[in-house]
C-alpha cells in the first residue's frame, strides 16, 4: 500500500510500509496533478459556467551535487522572438531541456490544464544509474505567468505529487489543496528525492513561493 505523507514527512523509496525493500527504482515516474478551482457559486458549478482561463503549471526537477548545488548551468541558445532559452542541457529539467544529457531523467510534456484525472505532468528518472554525482533532485512546480494572469496556488485544489515504481505500483503520494496560507504563490518546492546511505528517500516539503518564475527558485542553488 502506498503510503500517503504529510508536509515534512520523510520515507525511504524502496520499502513499503511494513518496511519491507519490495519496490523498483529502476525507473520512477514522479507524477504531478492539480486541479483548478471551480468558480461562479452553485450554479455555476452546476452548469459549468465560468471556467477562467486555463492554468499552466510547469513542473521542474533540479539536480543537486553533494554541497546542495546545480554544478552543470548548461548552455544558452537564441530562441524566437528574441528570447533566449536558458539552461539547455543543464542539471534543471524544464519545458525548453526536457531531458538530461545523461538520459536518466526526463519530462514527459506539458498539460496546460490539469483537466482529467491521473498526472497532468510526470517526470521519469531512473534512480538507481543516476550517476553518483548527484545526490538530490528538487522538484518545482510553477504557475506561467501566474503574477501577470492574477493565478496563485490559492486556486489550486486536489495538488498532489507521487511516486510510482518501474512495475507501476504507487509508493507514496503527498497531497496538498490550496487555502488562505497559498493566496499569492505562483511556485511551489513539492518534494525531494535524496541519497541516503546507498539507498534514496523522498520528502515532503510543501514550500510555497511568490515567484511565478522558477529560476528564482533556484538561485539559492546555484554557485553564482
Amino acid at each position: 500500500m502506498a503510503i500517503n505523507l504529510q508536509k515534512g514527512q520523510t520515507i525511504n523509496l524502496r520499502k513499503n510500509d511494513r518496511g519491507e525493500s519490495i519496490y523498483d527504482l529502476s525507473s520512477v515516474t514522479i507524477g504531478l496533478g492539480w486541479d483548478v478551482r471551480r468558480q461562479g457559486g452553485f450554479f455555476g458549478r452546476l452548469f459549468g459556467g465560468n471556467e477562467g482561463p486555463e492554468y499552466d503549471l510547469d513542473a521542474i526537477a533540479f539536480l543537486l551535487d553533494k554541497n546542495g548545488k546545480v554544478a552543470d548551468m548548461g548552455k544558452t541558445l537564441p530562441g524566437s522572438y528574441g528570447r533566449e532559452v536558458v539552461l539547455y542541457q543543464s542539471d534543471v529539467i524544464y519545458f525548453n531541456s526536457m531531458q538530461h544529457p545523461s538520459g536518466k531523467i526526463w519530462l514527459t510534456g506539458d498539460n496546460r490544464t490539469g483537466a482529467g484525472d491521473g498526472d497532468d505532468e510526470q517526470i521519469i528518472v531512473k534512480l538507481d544509474q543516476l550517476d553518483e554525482r548527484y545526490q538530490k533532485i528538487v522538484f518545482v512546480v510553477s504557475i506561467y505567468q501566474g503574477l501577470i494572469n492574477r493565478q496563485h496556488f490559492g486556486m489550486i485544489e486536489n495538488a498532489f505529487i507521487r511516486a510510482v515504481d518501474a512495475k507501476g505500483r504507487e509508493i507514496t503520494k503527498f497531497s496538498l489543496s490550496g487555502d488562505a496560507s497559498m493566496n499569492g504563490m505562483c511556485s511551489m518546492t513539492f518534494a525531494e528525492a535524496y541519497r541516503h546511505n546507498g539507498d534514496w528517500k523522498f520528502r515532503a516539503v510543501g514550500e510555497p513561493h511568490r515567484t511565478d518564475n522558477f529560476i528564482e527558485v533556484l538561485v539559492p542553488y546555484t554557485y553564482r
